[in-house]
């Protein structure tokens, strides 16, 4: 999990490797990784991303408000 922070937003990212993005954001939202923003006043997006290991691509992402 990484996450990224600015005056306005909160980004919470998961990142996967021949998954999917929709088991990324399962993984933010079963870990609770928001958690520490639940009081932030700041618009919060989880963002699921999988990548491919043959093509080296980026492949699929979802995002969540």
């Amino acid at each position: 999990m990484e996450d990224l922070e600015t005056d306005k937003y909160v980004y919470i990212f998961e990142f996967k490797r021949d998954d999917s993005a929709e088991n990324a954001l399962k993984q933010i939202n079963d870990m609770n990784y928001a958690a520490p923003y639940a009081a932030d006043k700041r618009t919060l997006y989880k963002i699921g991303v999988n990548f491919n290991s043959k093509t080296r691509q980026l492949v699929e992402w979802k995002v969540e408000e």
